[in-house]
């Protein structure tokens, strides 16, 4: 029942995944009374009541502290407890990466998980972008983090252990951007010449779509709005192209004959086949859903997270950071990561609401 447009999303797409994938067992988090979540029937998925809702308007506050029993926290409750690999949720993002970091702590080493997902390059790949949010304010030492975490996820996705890193700047020049981001530069150089990261150095926001570094690193409110405009952008462009194909006689031919170019482009730039973003550096996996996601876009995320799950993500990270640790700053003793053996993966779906 979570995101925009609900149980008419979510229980389609998880039914999909499930026939796709033969090996997945989907734990439905929510409202047992709700009919539709009720009625869903599946040799491979059970239904794991929670009687809270976290909406999209609850502070943090009320979502960690008083709603004890909300889907968000049931969900990620069954990654502590070894019941699930990974959580995925389309809810409230504030609140899912609060509960997430209470009830799972960071690992050894990170101060602040981040939020990564991945963009279409003109290389044919993807560039994968950290922070998109998690973090607005952040210190040169936790864009480091992010370029650890970045690394072990994208190590994962292409099977390259020496992924390279690019840090967002103004500028590609050393002297240019704030004192953060130079300083972070200097981090991130001195991390590649001991091994960590394959640092390229600075990279313009055009690197990103060119597929200059295979990550991207920047704090959460550049990354945010990055994401935002990329996903306007690909919206604009096909509305455009819709209309200049109806505008005359020609035009429609055009596109006939463009269609195959036009229909590769299409899916190049669908923002929903990239639907599904890690929140990396927990001691478990979480992924989050936009909440405008629909059946083909929450999908994806699962197929994502199922992904991540079956790649041991997990463990990859774990490794970089523990080899990165002489030069992470913020370190923080927590105990010890859950039990990731079982092959399910818990699906939060918060009540709708009005």
């Amino acid at each position: 029942m979570g995101g925009d447009h609900g149980l008419a999303v979510t229980l389609p797409a998880c039914r999909q995944f499930l026939e796709a994938t033969p090996d997945v067992t989907l734990l439905l988090v929510g409202n047992p009374a709700a009919p539709a979540l009720a009625a869903f029937r599946h040799e491979r998925a059970r239904i794991v009541p929670a009687t809270e809702v976290v909406t999209m308007d609850d502070p943090i506050e009320v979502a960690l502290r008083k709603k004890k029993d909300s889907s968000i926290r049931v969900a990620i409750k069954q990654v502590k407890e070894g019941a699930a690999q990974a959580a995925l949720s389309a809810g409230n993002t504030g609140a899912l990466m609060a509960i997430a970091r209470y009830l799972l702590k960071t690992m050894p080493g990170i101060d602040r998980p981040a939020i990564a997902t991945h963009l279409p390059n003109m290389k044919g790949g993807v560039t994968t972008v950290l922070d998109l949010g998690a973090n607005v304010d952040c210190t040169a030492e936790h864009l480091l983090q992010f370029a650890v975490m970045g690394s072990a996820l994208v190590s994962v996705i292409k099977s390259d252990p020496q992924p390279t890193v690019g840090l967002l700047n103004v500028g590609e020049e050393q002297i240019k951007g704030s004192e953060v981001i130079k300083h972070a530069g200097e981090l991130l150089r001195a991390a590649g010449e001991a091994g960590d990261l394959n640092f390229l150095g600075n990279v313009e926001g055009n690197d990103i779509f060119k597929g200059t570094a295979d990550i991207v690193v920047c704090d959460g409110f550049v990354g945010n709005v990055l994401l935002k405009t990329t996903e306007g952008l690909a919206t604009m462009v096909g509305a455009f192209l819709r209309q200049e194909f109806k505008r005359n006689l020609f035009n429609r031919l055009a596109a006939v004959l463009a269609l195959p170019v036009m229909n590769g482009l299409k899916r190049r730039m669908d923002h929903r086949r990239y639907n599904g973003a890690a929140l990396l550096g927990l001691r478990g996996l979480v992924f989050k859903s936009h909440g405008s996601a629909d059946q083909m876009s929450f999908r994806y995320a699962l197929g994502h997270a199922y992904d991540a799950a079956r790649n041991q993500l997990l463990g990859r990270v774990q490794e970089r950071v523990a080899h990165a640790a002489p030069l992470l700053s913020t370190f923080q003793p927590s105990s010890a990561a859950p039990d990731t053996s079982d092959s399910t993966l818990a699906v939060s779906v918060p009540q709708a609401q009005g």
